[in-house]
C-alpha cells in the first residue's frame, strides 16, 4: 500500500500516440452474478487524492539524445518544455465503489492511474491507498518478455505476497482465464497483443486486490474474451473491491460503475453521478472535433 506519498516531478517523455476509440460501442452482456453490496460510506475511503499535480519534462524539436549531442558540441542546453499531465485534481473513492474516469486523448487519465498505483511520481499533492493495489496499465506493462507467461505469474504473485506453495495453482487458474494454452511456457515476447492483454488483465484480476486499477482492460481480445472480463469485474465487485476503470467504452462505466470523474486537460471537469456526468461528456464530445494530436497516455 502506498500512503501520504508526496514526490517529485515526474522527468519521463510522453508515450506514443494512439487513436481516440470511439467513446460509445455494445454493451458487454450483463453477467450472471449476485447482487453486490453498496459502497461503504461510512469507512475511510479507499483511495484519497487531494490536490495532485503531474508533469511531464520533453525535448523540442528533437529527441531527447539528438539534443544531448547537439549541446555538446554547440556548449548549449538543450531545449526542454514542461507538459502539464495533472493540474490540481482532488477526489475521493469510498471502500467497495467502483469509479469511471472517462476523457478524450490526453486529457490526464493514464497519468492519474499511474499516479495512484504509485508507479508515477506526481509533480505535487498526496495520495492516500488504503489496500492492496493491483493495476492493469496497459499491454505488458510490467512484464518481462524475455521470461515465460508462467514466470511473469509467479514474479508478479510473489512480488504482492501471495505464498509460494500457491503459485502453482495460481499460475493454472490465470493461464485457463486468459486461455493462453501451451503459451504459458513461451516467452511474453512471441504473444500478440491481445494475448498479452489477456494474461495483464487475469493477472491483475486474480492477484486478490483490495483495490483493482484498470485502464482500458476490455480493448484487447474478442468479443467473447471482452464479456469474460466484464464478469470477473461483476464478481470482483460482489466482493466488495474498489475498482477504478480507465475507458473510453462509455457503456461499460454505465454498467458496472457507482460515479464516474470527467477529466479534460489535466483537471477535473466532473465527478459524481454516473448519468449526469455520462450525459455532459457525450454532449461535449458530440460539439468537439476528432483528437490528432498526440495522447500522452499509454
Amino acid at each position: 500500500m502506498h500512503s501520504n506519498s508526496e514526490s517529485g516531478a515526474a522527468d519521463a517523455a510522453p508515450h506514443a500516440a494512439e487513436s481516440e476509440p470511439v467513446p460509445s460501442g455494445p454493451a458487454p452482456a450483463a453477467p450472471n452474478v449476485p447482487t453486490r453490496p453498496a459502497p461503504r460510506y461510512d469507512e475511510p475511503p479507499a483511495l484519497e487524492v487531494e490536490d495532485l499535480y503531474a508533469a511531464y519534462r520533453v525535448f523540442v524539436g528533437a529527441s531527447s539524445l539528438t539534443a544531448d549531442i547537439k549541446a555538446r558540441f554547440t556548449n548549449r542546453t538543450s531545449s526542454t518544455r514542461i507538459v502539464p499531465a495533472l493540474n490540481g485534481v482532488s477526489f475521493t473513492v469510498p471502500k467497495g465503489s467502483v469509479l469511471g474516469i472517462v476523457g478524450r486523448n490526453g486529457a490526464g487519465k493514464s497519468t492519474l492511474l499511474r499516479c495512484m498505483a504509485g508507479i508515477l511520481p506526481p509533480t505535487e499533492g498526496r495520495i492516500t491507498a488504503r489496500g492492496r493495489i493491483s493495476a492493469l496499465l496497459s499491454s505488458g506493462v510490467g512484464f518481462n518478455r524475455d521470461l515465460s507467461g508462467r514466470e511473469n505469474i509467479e514474479l508478479g504473485s510473489l512480488a504482492v505476497g501471495i505464498p509460494e506453495e500457491d503459485l502453482g495453482h495460481l499460475a493454472v487458474s490465470i493461464a485457463q482465464f486468459a486461455e493462453l494454452g501451451e503459451y504459458l511456457d513461451m516467452p511474453v515476447r512471441t504473444y500478440s497483443s491481445g494475448m498479452i492483454s489477456r494474461l495483464g488483465f487475469s493477472v491483475a484480476a486474480h492477484l486478490d486486490p483490495e483495490i483493482l486499477m484498470i485502464d482500458e482492460a476490455l480493448a484487447g481480445g474478442d468479443s467473447k474474451f471482452q464479456e469474460k472480463c466484464a464478469q470477473k469485474m461483476h464478481q470482483l465487485c460482489t466482493d466488495g473491491r474498489t475498482i477504478i476503470i480507465v475507458t473510453h467504452g462509455l457503456k461499460l462505466v454505465e454498467l458496472l460503475a457507482d460515479s464516474c470523474l470527467w477529466l479534460q486537460q489535466g483537471r477535473v471537469v466532473a465527478h459524481g453521478d454516473v448519468d449526469d456526468v455520462l450525459g455532459r461528456y457525450r454532449e461535449f464530445c458530440q460539439m468537439q472535433p476528432s483528437d490528432t494530436e498526440a495522447d500522452e497516455e499509454a
